[in-house]
């Protein structure tokens, strides 16, 4: 694990986002998805606020919409689930374009997909401002166990590789003459992910003995940066307490 290595959804910048420690953007993150989680899904409001605090961040980090696009696509299993819920729950209907809808089934797909969709934003955001060397400082300060912040820095480090390799195994079949979207190779996909998961187990015992043999303790180090003073935990957990403020109002007008 290289200092330099720089996770692919790490947008390089200079703006006081970056610049914040790693803690800091942790906790305001984890408290910004906790309060959308608990707003009621029929403050339709409340979740226009936190999209307008999302876009003011986004602004102040210099982060494009149309990066944030692409990356969203990681929702569409969840997306898929909100549009079958209309036509599944049962309870009062209503027509919509010809189609008879479940009333209750149509709030659940919102809170699904407005709830998932600001989770995968925050989280984006966080990815964006955050480099990946940083996070295991960061959750030491916050005194998470050291073995949770060594499964989370080796699993961002080397979903990288296992990405690669999956890719050099489709070259190798499409240079064989495979055709993996027709439906009688998914046997070859099949094996195949037993083969990825048989590398993968072997390169984690090999990757595990190596660090053993260099002194590992079973912890990540976390020389770096000083921690954040009074100052930045102000500053930095802004958006997060005007989500709460707005998570609070909800309830109180609902």
């Amino acid at each position: 694990m290289g200092a330099g290595h720089a996770h692919p959804l790490y947008l390089d910048g200079t703006s006081p986002l970056h610049r914040l420690p790693a803690e800091v953007e942790i906790v305001c993150a984890v408290v910004f998805v906790f309060a959308v989680v608990a707003t009621p899904r029929e403050a339709f409001w409340a979740f226009a606020g936190y999209l307008a605090i999302l876009l003011v961040i986004w602004r102040i980090a210099g982060i494009p919409i149309r990066w944030i696009g692409p990356r969203m696509l990681i929702e569409l299993p969840f997306v898929t689930l909100a549009l079958l819920l209309p036509f599944a729950e049962g309870g009062a209907r209503v027509t919509v374009l010809g189609l008879s809808l479940s009333v209750a089934g149509l709030y659940a797909a919102w809170g699904i997909l407005v709830k998932g969709t600001l989770g995968v934003l925050v989280s984006l955001t966080l990815a964006a401002t955050t480099p990946a060397r940083d996070l295991p400082l960061g959750l030491a300060r916050l005194r998470v166990p050291a073995m949770l912040t060594t499964i989370v820095v080796l699993m961002l480090r080397y979903l990288d590789l296992l990405t690669a390799e999956v890719e050099r195994m489709r070259t190798a079949r499409l240079s064989r003459g495979d055709d993996p979207r027709t439906f009688r190779q998914i046997g070859a996909t099949a094996r195949g992910v037993g083969g990825l998961f048989v590398r993968s187990y072997e390169r984690g015992e090999r990757v595990h003995l190596a660090m053993l043999s260099r002194g590992f303790t079973g912890s990540v180090p976390t020389v770096g940066a000083p921690p954040a003073t009074a100052a930045l935990w102000r500053a930095g957990l802004v958006p997060a307490v005007c989500a709460v403020g707005i998570c609070v109002t909800a309830w109180v007008l609902r």
